[in-house]
Protein backbone atom coordinates (compact mmCIF):
# COMPACT_ATOMS: atom_id res chain seq x y z
CA UNK A 1 0.00 0.00 0.00
CA UNK A 2 1.25 3.43 -0.78
CA UNK A 3 2.70 5.90 2.12
CA UNK A 4 0.96 8.73 3.42
CA UNK A 5 3.79 11.02 1.96
CA UNK A 6 5.24 8.71 -0.97
CA UNK A 7 8.29 7.50 1.04
CA UNK A 8 10.13 7.02 -2.14
CA UNK A 9 10.60 10.66 -3.03
CA UNK A 10 13.87 11.78 -4.19
CA UNK A 11 13.26 15.11 -5.13
CA UNK A 12 10.73 16.40 -2.57
CA UNK A 13 12.13 17.50 0.88
CA UNK A 14 10.67 18.97 4.01
CA UNK A 15 12.87 21.44 5.96
CA UNK A 16 11.96 21.25 9.77
CA UNK A 17 13.62 23.17 12.37
CA UNK A 18 16.69 24.50 9.99
CA UNK A 19 17.85 21.32 8.66
CA UNK A 20 16.62 19.71 5.40
CA UNK A 21 15.40 15.99 5.90
CA UNK A 22 13.63 13.14 3.82
CA UNK A 23 9.77 13.52 3.50
CA UNK A 24 8.68 10.92 6.10
CA UNK A 25 4.57 9.46 6.03
CA UNK A 26 2.92 11.47 8.57
CA UNK A 27 1.43 7.86 10.50
CA UNK A 28 5.32 7.55 11.10
CA UNK A 29 4.92 10.04 14.16
CA UNK A 30 7.14 12.27 12.72
CA UNK A 31 5.01 15.78 12.46
CA UNK A 32 6.68 17.96 10.16
CA UNK A 33 6.68 21.83 10.51
CA UNK A 34 7.94 25.13 8.31
CA UNK A 35 8.86 27.96 9.96
CA UNK A 36 7.28 31.25 8.73
CA UNK A 37 9.19 33.05 6.19
CA UNK A 38 11.38 35.63 7.73
CA UNK A 39 10.91 39.16 8.05
CA UNK A 40 14.47 39.96 6.66
CA UNK A 41 15.52 37.09 4.42
CA UNK A 42 19.44 36.49 3.57
CA UNK A 43 20.70 38.35 0.25
CA UNK A 44 21.28 36.00 -2.43
CA UNK A 45 21.08 34.77 -6.28
CA UNK A 46 18.57 32.25 -5.92
CA UNK A 47 14.81 32.62 -7.24
CA UNK A 48 12.16 31.76 -5.15
CA UNK A 49 8.89 29.81 -6.14
CA UNK A 50 5.97 28.74 -4.40
CA UNK A 51 3.88 26.17 -5.46
CA UNK A 52 0.16 26.12 -4.27
CA UNK A 53 -1.67 22.53 -4.61
CA UNK A 54 -4.97 22.19 -4.84
CA UNK A 55 -7.83 20.07 -6.02
CA UNK A 56 -8.89 21.64 -9.34
CA UNK A 57 -12.88 22.27 -10.64
CA UNK A 58 -15.06 22.26 -14.08
CA UNK A 59 -15.25 25.80 -15.36
CA UNK A 60 -17.88 25.02 -17.15
CA UNK A 61 -20.71 22.28 -17.98
CA UNK A 62 -19.09 20.55 -20.55
CA UNK A 63 -15.82 20.08 -18.27
CA UNK A 64 -17.71 18.33 -15.72
CA UNK A 65 -17.81 14.44 -16.90
CA UNK A 66 -13.70 15.20 -18.02
CA UNK A 67 -13.01 16.29 -14.25
CA UNK A 68 -15.09 13.47 -12.86
CA UNK A 69 -12.92 11.50 -15.02
CA UNK A 70 -9.99 12.76 -13.72
CA UNK A 71 -10.81 12.27 -10.16
CA UNK A 72 -11.93 8.70 -10.43
CA UNK A 73 -9.24 7.82 -12.66
CA UNK A 74 -6.92 8.40 -9.40
CA UNK A 75 -6.00 4.94 -7.69
CA UNK A 76 -6.33 7.28 -4.47
CA UNK A 77 -9.49 8.04 -4.57
CA UNK A 78 -11.28 4.83 -6.52
CA UNK A 79 -9.16 2.12 -4.87
CA UNK A 80 -9.50 -1.36 -6.34
CA UNK A 81 -7.51 -4.84 -5.82
CA UNK A 82 -4.64 -4.71 -7.60
CA UNK A 83 -5.95 -7.81 -10.29
CA UNK A 84 -8.61 -4.84 -11.32
CA UNK A 85 -6.16 -1.87 -11.43
CA UNK A 86 -5.74 -1.98 -15.41
CA UNK A 87 -9.55 -1.39 -15.71
CA UNK A 88 -9.54 1.70 -13.26
CA UNK A 89 -9.84 4.38 -16.69
CA UNK A 90 -12.95 2.13 -17.43
CA UNK A 91 -14.71 2.01 -14.58
CA UNK A 92 -14.03 6.09 -14.40
CA UNK A 93 -15.26 6.93 -17.27
CA UNK A 94 -18.52 4.68 -16.06
CA UNK A 95 -18.54 6.22 -13.14
CA UNK A 96 -18.07 9.69 -14.60
CA UNK A 97 -21.00 9.37 -17.20
CA UNK A 98 -23.02 7.97 -14.48
CA UNK A 99 -22.54 10.94 -12.14
CA UNK A 100 -22.18 13.88 -14.76
CA UNK A 101 -25.51 14.85 -15.21
CA UNK A 102 -26.14 15.33 -11.60
CA UNK A 103 -22.77 17.28 -10.83
CA UNK A 104 -23.48 19.48 -13.76
CA UNK A 105 -26.29 20.51 -12.84
CA UNK A 106 -24.59 21.39 -8.98
CA UNK A 107 -22.31 23.45 -10.97
CA UNK A 108 -25.39 25.20 -13.02
CA UNK A 109 -27.10 26.15 -9.77
CA UNK A 110 -23.92 28.38 -8.75
CA UNK A 111 -23.30 29.63 -11.84
CA UNK A 112 -22.18 26.86 -14.43
CA UNK A 113 -18.49 26.02 -12.66
CA UNK A 114 -16.62 25.94 -9.92
CA UNK A 115 -14.65 29.09 -8.38
CA UNK A 116 -11.96 27.15 -7.00
CA UNK A 117 -9.47 28.39 -9.73
CA UNK A 118 -10.36 31.98 -9.26
CA UNK A 119 -9.99 31.61 -5.82
CA UNK A 120 -6.67 30.17 -5.75
CA UNK A 121 -5.42 32.42 -7.95
CA UNK A 122 -6.45 35.28 -5.65
CA UNK A 123 -4.73 33.38 -3.00
CA UNK A 124 -1.62 33.40 -5.14
CA UNK A 125 -1.85 36.74 -5.80
CA UNK A 126 -2.26 37.42 -2.39
CA UNK A 127 0.69 35.28 -1.16
CA UNK A 128 3.05 36.98 -3.81
CA UNK A 129 2.39 39.86 -2.45
CA UNK A 130 3.11 39.31 0.89
CA UNK A 131 6.27 37.55 0.24
CA UNK A 132 7.36 40.90 -1.96
CA UNK A 133 6.80 42.99 1.04
CA UNK A 134 8.62 40.39 3.10
CA UNK A 135 11.66 41.36 1.21
CA UNK A 136 11.72 38.81 -1.57
CA UNK A 137 10.89 40.65 -4.75
CA UNK A 138 11.54 38.29 -7.24
CA UNK A 139 9.57 35.09 -5.60
CA UNK A 140 6.92 33.81 -7.62
CA UNK A 141 3.69 31.78 -6.62
CA UNK A 142 2.18 29.22 -9.23
CA UNK A 143 -0.99 27.24 -8.95
CA UNK A 144 -0.84 23.27 -9.78
CA UNK A 145 -4.60 21.50 -10.05
CA UNK A 146 -4.86 17.88 -9.61
CA UNK A 147 -7.85 16.94 -11.24
CA UNK A 148 -8.62 20.06 -13.69
CA UNK A 149 -6.47 23.41 -15.36
CA UNK A 150 -3.68 23.83 -14.92
CA UNK A 151 -2.55 20.55 -13.80
CA UNK A 152 0.51 20.00 -11.76
CA UNK A 153 2.16 19.26 -14.61
CA UNK A 154 1.69 22.96 -16.24
CA UNK A 155 2.91 24.48 -12.98
CA UNK A 156 6.20 22.85 -12.72
CA UNK A 157 6.78 23.58 -16.41
CA UNK A 158 6.02 26.91 -15.52
CA UNK A 159 8.74 26.93 -12.73
CA UNK A 160 11.31 25.01 -14.79
CA UNK A 161 10.85 28.47 -17.29
CA UNK A 162 11.26 30.32 -14.57
CA UNK A 163 14.25 29.41 -13.38
CA UNK A 164 13.13 28.64 -9.56
CA UNK A 165 15.80 27.50 -7.42
CA UNK A 166 14.41 27.65 -3.87
CA UNK A 167 10.60 25.78 -3.84
CA UNK A 168 8.37 25.87 -1.39
CA UNK A 169 5.68 22.88 -2.00
CA UNK A 170 2.46 24.29 -0.18
CA UNK A 171 -1.04 22.12 -0.72
CA UNK A 172 -3.81 23.86 0.41
CA UNK A 173 -5.38 20.89 2.28
CA UNK A 174 -5.06 21.78 5.74
CA UNK A 175 -5.18 18.16 7.22
CA UNK A 176 -3.28 15.53 5.74
CA UNK A 177 -5.03 12.76 4.08
CA UNK A 178 -3.65 10.56 1.22
CA UNK A 179 -6.45 11.29 -1.00
CA UNK A 180 -6.09 15.48 -1.50
CA UNK A 181 -2.30 16.23 -0.24
CA UNK A 182 -0.91 13.33 -0.65
CA UNK A 183 -2.23 12.15 -3.66
CA UNK A 184 -0.83 15.28 -5.58
CA UNK A 185 2.08 14.98 -3.85
CA UNK A 186 2.57 11.39 -5.55
CA UNK A 187 1.83 13.42 -8.92
CA UNK A 188 4.78 15.85 -8.47
CA UNK A 189 7.34 13.12 -6.97
CA UNK A 190 6.53 11.51 -10.18
CA UNK A 191 7.07 14.65 -12.71
CA UNK A 192 10.34 15.05 -10.58
CA UNK A 193 12.05 11.66 -10.92
CA UNK A 194 11.05 11.53 -14.72
CA UNK A 195 13.69 14.83 -15.02
CA UNK A 196 15.22 13.78 -12.06
CA UNK A 197 18.25 16.14 -14.13
CA UNK A 198 16.45 19.08 -13.33
CA UNK A 199 14.74 18.62 -10.23
CA UNK A 200 17.50 17.53 -7.71
CA UNK A 201 18.36 18.54 -4.26
CA UNK A 202 21.33 20.04 -6.32
CA UNK A 203 19.61 22.12 -8.48
CA UNK A 204 16.13 23.35 -6.73
CA UNK A 205 15.90 23.23 -2.63
CA UNK A 206 12.32 21.71 -1.84
CA UNK A 207 10.44 22.35 1.41
CA UNK A 208 7.11 20.41 1.52
CA UNK A 209 4.45 21.92 3.71
CA UNK A 210 2.56 18.40 4.72
CA UNK A 211 0.08 20.35 6.86
CA UNK A 212 -1.02 23.30 8.75
CA UNK A 213 -3.78 22.68 10.63
CA UNK A 214 -2.52 23.03 14.08
CA UNK A 215 -0.84 26.80 12.87
CA UNK A 216 -2.34 29.59 15.18
CA UNK A 217 -2.58 31.55 12.28
CA UNK A 218 -5.10 29.63 10.64
CA UNK A 219 -7.28 28.54 13.59
CA UNK A 220 -7.53 32.19 15.22
CA UNK A 221 -8.72 33.10 11.58
CA UNK A 222 -11.72 30.07 11.70
CA UNK A 223 -12.44 30.82 15.05
CA UNK A 224 -12.46 34.51 14.58
CA UNK A 225 -15.27 33.97 11.39
CA UNK A 226 -17.10 31.80 14.01
CA UNK A 227 -17.24 34.76 17.07
CA UNK A 228 -18.47 37.38 14.22
CA UNK A 229 -21.47 34.99 13.40
CA UNK A 230 -22.21 34.35 17.31
CA UNK A 231 -22.17 37.59 18.04
CA UNK A 232 -25.01 38.48 15.43
CA UNK A 233 -27.04 36.10 17.59
CA UNK A 234 -29.98 37.29 19.93
CA UNK A 235 -29.39 35.91 23.44
CA UNK A 236 -32.30 33.41 22.47
CA UNK A 237 -30.40 31.66 19.88
CA UNK A 238 -27.41 31.81 21.62
CA UNK A 239 -28.60 29.74 24.28
CA UNK A 240 -29.70 26.77 21.68
CA UNK A 241 -27.11 27.04 19.21
CA UNK A 242 -24.57 24.84 18.30
CA UNK A 243 -21.49 25.65 16.00
CA UNK A 244 -21.23 22.68 13.20
CA UNK A 245 -18.59 22.06 11.37
CA UNK A 246 -18.66 19.81 8.02
CA UNK A 247 -15.56 18.26 6.79
CA UNK A 248 -14.86 16.14 3.64
CA UNK A 249 -15.40 12.61 4.58
CA UNK A 250 -13.04 9.57 3.46
CA UNK A 251 -13.62 5.89 3.70
CA UNK A 252 -12.83 3.99 7.09
CA UNK A 253 -10.52 1.82 5.68
CA UNK A 254 -8.10 5.42 5.29
CA UNK A 255 -8.29 6.05 8.57
CA UNK A 256 -7.46 2.33 10.21
CA UNK A 257 -4.46 1.78 7.58
CA UNK A 258 -2.91 4.44 8.97
CA UNK A 259 -4.20 8.20 7.20
CA UNK A 260 -3.98 10.73 9.92
CA UNK A 261 -6.85 12.75 8.55
CA UNK A 262 -9.68 12.22 11.05
CA UNK A 263 -6.62 12.83 14.49
CA UNK A 264 -6.37 16.38 12.32
CA UNK A 265 -9.39 17.55 11.66
CA UNK A 266 -10.33 16.71 15.43
CA UNK A 267 -7.58 18.47 16.43
CA UNK A 268 -7.93 21.33 14.27
CA UNK A 269 -11.90 21.81 15.77
CA UNK A 270 -10.64 21.47 19.36
CA UNK A 271 -8.10 24.07 19.12
CA UNK A 272 -10.25 26.60 17.11
CA UNK A 273 -13.06 26.20 19.41
CA UNK A 274 -10.93 26.35 22.20
CA UNK A 275 -10.37 30.15 20.98
CA UNK A 276 -14.04 30.96 20.71
CA UNK A 277 -15.31 29.59 24.17
CA UNK A 278 -15.58 26.77 26.11
CA UNK A 279 -19.14 27.60 26.54
CA UNK A 280 -20.09 27.30 23.31
CA UNK A 281 -21.35 23.84 21.89
CA UNK A 282 -20.24 22.20 18.94
CA UNK A 283 -19.91 19.27 17.01
CA UNK A 284 -18.11 17.38 13.96
CA UNK A 285 -19.51 15.54 11.17
CA UNK A 286 -18.84 14.60 7.21
CA UNK A 287 -19.82 14.75 4.09
CA UNK A 288 -19.71 13.89 0.54
CA UNK A 289 -19.71 9.68 0.84
CA UNK A 290 -19.75 8.01 -2.23
CA UNK A 291 -20.40 4.33 -2.89
CA UNK A 292 -21.32 1.43 0.05
CA UNK A 293 -18.28 1.58 1.93
CA UNK A 294 -18.60 2.54 5.41
CA UNK A 295 -17.16 6.41 5.57
CA UNK A 296 -16.25 8.71 8.56
CA UNK A 297 -19.47 9.79 10.40
CA UNK A 298 -21.42 11.14 11.65
CA UNK A 299 -22.66 12.49 8.30
CA UNK A 300 -23.45 15.89 7.75
CA UNK A 301 -27.13 14.99 6.44
CA UNK A 302 -28.34 12.74 9.15
CA UNK A 303 -27.02 15.35 11.91
CA UNK A 304 -28.72 18.34 10.28
CA UNK A 305 -31.85 16.62 10.41
CA UNK A 306 -31.44 16.26 13.79
CA UNK A 307 -30.89 19.62 14.87
CA UNK A 308 -33.83 21.93 15.05
CA UNK A 309 -33.65 26.13 16.17
CA UNK A 310 -31.18 27.94 15.58
CA UNK A 311 -27.63 26.89 15.16
CA UNK A 312 -24.67 27.98 12.93
CA UNK A 313 -23.43 25.54 10.34
CA UNK A 314 -19.72 26.43 9.96
CA UNK A 315 -19.39 24.31 6.42
CA UNK A 316 -16.07 23.65 4.77
CA UNK A 317 -13.56 23.28 7.71
CA UNK A 318 -11.61 22.03 4.72
CA UNK A 319 -11.51 22.78 1.08
CA UNK A 320 -13.95 20.39 -0.36
CA UNK A 321 -12.98 17.31 -2.73
CA UNK A 322 -16.45 16.61 -4.01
Amino acid sequence: MMGFVPSSFSGLRSRTQGRSVSVRPPAAARRLTVRAVATAPVQTEEKLGVLLLNLGGPERPEDVEGFLYNLFSDPDIIRLPPALSPIQGFLAGEIARARAPKSRAAYESIGGGSPIRRITSEQADALATALQQKGYPDAKVYVGMRYWHPFTEEAVDEIKKDGVSKLVVLPLYPQYSISTSGSSLRVLDKIFKEDIQTWNSKNVDHTVITDWYNRDGYKQAMASLISKSIAELTDEQKSSMTVMFSAHGVPESYIEAGDPYQKQIQECCKGVMELVGSEVSWTLCYQSRVGPVKWLSPYTDEVLSRFRGSHIWFSEMIVSSS
